[in-house]
């Protein structure tokens, strides 16, 4: 049996080696592997001797904490028929109740639920039908940009003939009921004061279509509120069906003779509530179609269609058919189709929907090219080696949706008020209708002030204030190559004070070369590039890499070697040319006894100058040293200059010496330097630095940074790292420019600005709104609110929300 444990309470790789001794020490375990960077434990045991429950029992008295993974499935659904936050919490609510059910969120703004659950507890038909039982429709989970975009449009454009619908039969409503005002004369037939009847009459047969016109309201409204999810189309059918029923009531009273009651009929204010909240769901229907641009523009990137070859011929599949391996042709001025690897030809790719570079890159044999990307002028050839949803687009997409379907911590307040706002509201709204009757004011009056406060009453504007700013905010990030994995990465971004940088392939190139070669007791120097390059060979570091290519270029052959054996963090140990060679840092000769002398000022003034020194013996004598530079990236002294104006620490942490990272840090202009640490004592610094108090970023790209990505605040990754930092990250920068931090943070407090502005304007609103509605102002000798006002009111705080959220599409980054 295999199982995929949890690991928490791991603080190094020697806690991992702890964890991985318990496991294997439980009778019937056969096999443990644990990876550090992922907190997972990989276990293989003999179900008739142990269990799940004794292996975990066995890591806690380690000393650390183990659950079993759970095998969750991730998806997210379309729902059709919300209006508030209200609707969103009401699904929440409804899904979360099934067993199995991991994660229910809604947003409100996409209109998309993103639920985690449990296929062995929990069918997706059960989610579905808990959704349709609440009173909404489950959408297709896998829907086309194409089908997405009809599906809305269609809305948009229901929503628009309703509204013009209703329009039409409201302005003559208007004009009959207060025409007078502007001296506007009736024909006698329907003149209040002599066929009193005849003036109710009309005003019935003219409300009757906006009230088939708004009728998903009473629909949806009334339904949700007999389930005990009342929402914002509830108070919009609570209000104008009282003002119409009333106006029924009089229109019964006239009818026997009662024609005072003709100036009390109310037909007119349900029709032009009906007619604004039309007007104003169009406008945000339109508003909110625009947050999702970015990642409707990613999708339509993808083409069509594939030219491959098949059988010597050239033939034109569709781009679900192209599978790993295909030979796929593009000519120029083409998109690429897949993801591939370059087997003929040459070219230039525009690759700006990836990284937001503008200048085309050379494209060679064996270079990797990107599905979506534009060749620009060689005809190539290549093998297809990512397709469908593992192409880099298709991950890209998946995290923007993610990110765009998660909620931030500042949106939990708005969470919570939503949930009670309705039913509160409408609590408000009958005390407040009741207390002016009481008070001696009449039914007409109390049933205005009742209307009032129900139809004043926002809650899409709390909504629709959090979701909206993280969709265009993260939208915005992608669109300049930084891809912010959610809402939580997106606000703690903000509050950064202090980020720790890697040095190789981060502030430097990550490309060294070598520099100098001093030799002791008569060797010669080529000699000892030959030896370091040949044990270099099996290295993967890039220090070692740099000492292999250097011998070539120096056309010196490589040696026999055996026994490699890599020291992490110091060295290195091989036979080369049956002779024990060890080449690594300083530590590593003092902990083989080898003494420097001879060497000690050379490797001083290389360092102060920001080398790195590498000593080499051969059969334990120290034979020489080799000094390799690694040159800062272009962008890395702007940025940290930034971060500084912006009151940012600067923090690098490296494996090199002492005197070469001090060397290279001041160059660059960073405040403090961490140097001789070892790959897995990464996160243990990081920790430490968060013990001050401060939130910290890491940014990183190698495999060494994933423990400390994972344990920083926020982990940045270079998005040409690989891929273990890549998944470790909260953020991916998809150029290889550091000046991209200073955009995500930025880009950070850009959104949660606009995010405090859209949710002071939210709650602002219906703080002031309701009061006023339920007439406040009234006790103060001020004017009491029109149910008409209040409607236009109402629909113009949302629009003006998922206005504001648009402006973060202009968003630039300040250096």
């Amino acid at each position: 049996m295999e199982k995929i444990l949890n690991i928490k309470g791991m603080t190094c790789a020697s806690c991992a080696k702890a964890v991985e001794r318990a496991s294997r020490k439980t009778e019937g375990v056969n096999e443990a592997n644990l990876n550090f960077a992922t907190e997972k434990l990989f276990v293989k045991y003999d179900e008739n001797i142990t269990s799940v429950d004794r292996i975990i029992d066995s890591i806690e008295k380690a000393g650390y904490s183990a659950e079993e993974e759970k095998e969750l499935k991730e998806i997210s659904i379309g729902v059709g028929g919300m209006t508030c936050s209200a609707c969103a919490k009401a699904i929440e609510r409804a899904t979360k109740k099934l067993e199995g059910v991991d994660k229910s969120e809604v947003n409100f703004a996409s209109e998309r639920l993103y639920i985690q659950y449990d296929p062995s507890k929990v069918r997706l038909t059960k989610i579905k039908e808990a959704i349709e039982k609440a009173g909404y429709k489950a959408l297709e989970e896998e829907v086309s940009i194409d089908s997405d975009k009809e599906r809305k449009e269609k809305e948009i454009r229901d929503i628009w003939i309703n509204f013009v619908v209703s329009a039409i039969f409201t302005v003559p409503l208007l004009i009959i009921t207060m025409g007078h005002m502007a001296g506007m004369p009736l024909p006698s037939i329907i003149e209040p004061m002599h066929n009193a009847l005849n003036f109710a009459l009309v005003q019935i047969v003219l409300v009757i279509p906006s009230l088939i016109a708004g009728k998903r309201f009473y629909k949806v409204g009334f339904k949700t509120l007999f389930k005990g999810s009342p929402n914002m189309d509830s108070l919009i059918a609570i209000g104008t069906s009282a003002a119409v029923l009333y106006g029924i009531f009089a229109t019964y009273q006239i009818s026997r003779g009662h024609h005072e009651y003709s100036m009390d009929l109310y037909y007119e204010s349900a029709a032009t509530i009906i007619t604004l909240i039309l007007m104003g769901k169009y406008l945000e229907a339109k508003t909110k179609g625009k947050t999702s641009e970015t990642i409707k523009k990613l999708m339509g990137l993808a083409p069509k269609n594939a030219l491959i070859i098949q059988d010597g011929k050239e033939i034109e599949i569709s781009i679900e058919e192209v599978e790993v391996g295909d030979i796929i042709i593009v000519k120029p001025g083409e998109r690429i189709p897949v993801d591939g690897i370059v087997v003929e030809g040459t070219s230039s790719v525009d690759e700006s929907m990836l990284t937001g570079e503008s200048i085309p890159v050379d494209k060679n044999i064996n270079d990797q090219v990107f599905g979506a990307t534009i060749n620009k002028n060689g005809l190539i050839k290549f093998k297809a080696n990512k397709v469908g949803k593992d192409t880099a687009l298709s991950q890209i997409i998946r995290m923007v949706e993610n990110a765009q379907g998660s909620k931030a911590p500042i949106a939990r307040l708005a969470d919570i008020i939503s949930g009670y706002f309705v039913p509160v509201v409408i609590v408000i709204a009958i005390i407040s209708g009741l207390s002016w009757y009481i008070a001696g004011r009449g039914a007409i009056f109390s049933l205005t002030i009742f209307i009032s406060v129900l139809v004043i009453a926002c809650p899409c504007a709390l909504g629709l204030a959090t979701p909206t700013a993280i969709m265009v905010g993260s939208g915005k990030g992608a669109e300049n190559g930084v891809l912010i994995k959610g809402g939580e990465a997106l606000e703690t971004a903000h509050k950064v004070k202090t980020i720790v940088f890697d040095k190789t392939g981060t502030i430097t190139e990550g490309k060294p070369q070598v520099t100098d070669i001093i030799t002791l007791n008569g060797i010669d120097e080529d000699y000892l590039l030959q030896i370091a390059a040949s044990a270099e060979k099996g290295s993967e570091h890039p220090l070692g890499e740099s000492i292999v290519k250097y011998a070539e270029d120096k056309g010196l052959g490589a040696l026999e070697t055996r026994n490699f054996k890599a020291i992490p963090g110091k060295g290195i140990e091989v036979t080369v040319d049956n002779r024990k060679i060890i080449i690594g840092n300083k530590k590593l000769m003092l902990e083989e006894n080898i003494s420097l002398e001879g060497l000690e000022k050379a490797s001083i003034d290389l360092a102060s100058e920001g080398k790195t020194p590498m000593y080499v013996t051969i059969e334990a004598q120290i034979a020489g040293l080799i000094a390799v530079a690694d040159v800062l990236k272009e962008n890395s002294t702007r940025a940290i200059k930034k971060l500084q104006e912006m009151g940012i620490r600067t923090v690098m942490i490296t494996g090199d010496n002492k005197r070469t990272a001090e060397a290279i840090a001041k160059k660059a202009g960073i405040d403090e330097v961490l140097a001789e640490v070892m790959p897995e004592d990464k996160a243990e610094n990081v920790k430490k630095l968060q013990e001050s108090g401060d939130i910290v970023a890491m940014v990183g790209d190698g495999i060494n940074d994933a423990p400390a990505l994972v344990q920083a605040d926020v982990g940045i990754a270079i998005g040409s790292g690989t891929d273990v930092a890549i998944e470790s990250a909260d953020i991916v920068l998809m150029k290889n420019d550091i000046l991209d931090v200073v955009t995500g943070i930025q880009l950070s407090k850009a959104t949660i600005r606009n995010i405090k502005q859209n949710l002071f304007w939210a709650f602002g609103y219906n703080i002031l709104g309701i009061p006023v509605a339920a007439g406040v102002l009234i006790l103060f000798g001020g004017p009491r609110l029109n149910p008409m006002i209040a409607a236009a009111a109402m629909s113009l705080s949302s629009v003006s929300v998922l206005t504001n959220a648009l402006r973060l599409r202009g968003f630039k980054r300040t250096i």
